[in-house]
């Protein structure tokens, strides 16, 4: 292999990982924005879990807005991932609040933290979103998480969730974003 053939491999790679990443953070930023409307359906009597819940929402919209904006970059598109998953799960903790314990709420709630932690261990420092064994415990930690929104009521299949305003992208909250 000549060096020309090492530099169309990198662009490849790198748009391959963007994909997977996208996938990942679209899928949270979904879950979170079917959660901010189930919590705010089923806890109209919760202020507070129905603010978090729309702020995780907004939060993984905003993330999925980054994502989208930015070019091929692993370490940052695995970062908007991350994020989504960890809005998401902030939203699924909203949401095993609102349903008071049901076992399924609880049981969905831990498998978002889960998937949150996966995305964030896909993100981290040493690898940077670009290894793939990380990425494939991360997207399947996701299927899980939706799996459990599901079997939860939170997400019904098939169903079109209404998708979440990004509201203003501050300084600060980009900063938060590690963006």
């Amino acid at each position: 292999m000549n060096d020309d053939s090492h530099e169309d491999e990198a662009p490849k790679a790198e748009a391959t990982l963007r994909r997977i990443h996208a996938a990942r953070a679209e899928s949270a930023a979904a879950r979170a924005a079917a959660l901010s409307h189930y919590v705010e359906k089923h806890g109209a009597d919760d202020a507070n879990a129905v603010w978090k819940a729309a702020h995780a929402g907004r939060v993984a919209a905003q993330a999925l807005a980054v994502l989208a904006e930015s070019g091929p970059d692993p370490a940052a598109n695995a970062r908007c991932a991350r994020n989504a998953a960890a809005a998401a799960a902030q939203a699924a903790l909203m949401g095993r609040s609102v349903d008071a314990g049901a076992e399924a709420s609880a049981q969905a709630a831990q498998v978002a933290l889960k998937a949150s932690q996966a995305a964030a261990a896909a993100a981290g420092a040493e690898r940077l979103g670009a290894d793939a064994t990380l990425n494939a415990a991360a997207d399947e930690a996701e299927r899980a998480a939706v799996t459990a929104a599901e079997n939860a009521g939170w997400i019904i299949p098939g169903e079109k969730v209404p998708g979440m305003a990004t509201g203003v992208r501050s300084p600060e909250m980009m900063s938060m974003l590690h963006l």
